[in-house]
C-alpha cells in the first residue's frame, strides 16, 4: 500500500474511534459541542467520516476526552501473532503487542529450568509475579523461594536469575519496561 493509502486508512479510522470515545462517555454531540467549541454538525461529519480529522478539530477533542492524539490517529497494529517461545526450559508467552515500553508476558519454568543459569544484568526494570508453583530468585546478594501470590520488582541492572528448583512448574506474569519506566503500584485506595 503507498503512503497515501496508509495515510486515508489511518484517517478514515478517526471518525470511529471519536463516536466510540462520546458514546462510551455517555455523551451527546451537543454536550461535545459545548465542551470543545465544534460544532455539533462537525462533529456529526466528523465521526461519519464526511469530513476529514484537521489538528485544529482533533486538539480541542483529545483535551475534553483526556487522551492522546496517537490514541485517535495510530495507524493499526499490525496482526502479530501471540506464539509461545521455548528456550532452555522456558516458555514465554507475549502478552502485549506494541513495542518499546512495558511489555508483558506469561512464563512457564519447567522443573530444573534456568538453575545452572548465572546471574546477569541489563538495562530495564522488572516486576514478576508468581502464580503457581515456587520460583527461585537470586537477586543480588539475596536468594529468595517466592510462593504463588508473591511478588518482586527490582532494576535490572542488580545481578539476577530466576529459576525452578521444584519438581513441577511454575507459572509467572513478567512485565519488563526500559530503563526509567517503572510500574507504578498503588497498596491501598487513595485517601485512606
Amino acid at each position: 500500500m503507498s503512503a497515501a493509502g496508509d495515510l486515508a486508512t489511518v484517517l478514515d479510522a478517526v471518525g470511529p474511534r471519536l463516536r466510540r470515545l462520546r458514546t462510551a462517555r455517555g455523551h451527546t454531540l451537543a454536550e461535545v459541542a459545548a465542551a470543545t467549541g465544534i460544532s455539533a454538525s462537525t462533529l456529526s461529519r466528523l465521526e461519519s467520516g464526511g469530513r476529514r480529522a484537521t489538528l485544529e478539530l482533533l486538539l480541542p477533542l483529545v483535551g475534553h476526552y483526556e487522551v492522546s492524539l496517537d490514541e485517535l490517529v495510530a495507524p493499526p497494529a499490525p496482526a502479530r501473532r501471540r506464539s509461545a517461545r521455548t528456550h532452555r526450559g522456558v516458555t514465554s508467552i507475549p502478552l502485549t503487542r506494541a513495542p518499546g515500553g512495558l511489555r508483558a508476558y506469561k512464563a512457564v519454568l519447567a522443573p530444573g529450568a534456568g538453575e545452572q543459569q548465572e546471574p546477569q544484568t541489563h538495562e530495564g526494570y522488572e516486576w514478576l509475579y508468581v502464580l503457581s508453583g515456587t520460583l527461585r530468585l537470586r537477586l543480588g546478594e539475596a536468594d529468595l523461594r517466592l510462593p504463588p501470590g508473591e511478588a518482586a520488582e527490582f532494576d535490572t541492572h542488580v545481578p539476577h536469575a530466576t529459576s525452578n528448583p521444584g519438581s513441577s512448574p511454575v507459572e509467572l506474569l513478567v512485565l519488563f519496561g526500559p530503563q526509567g519506566e517503572r510500574m507504578h503500584v498503588r497498596a491501598r485506595p487513595r485517601g485512606r
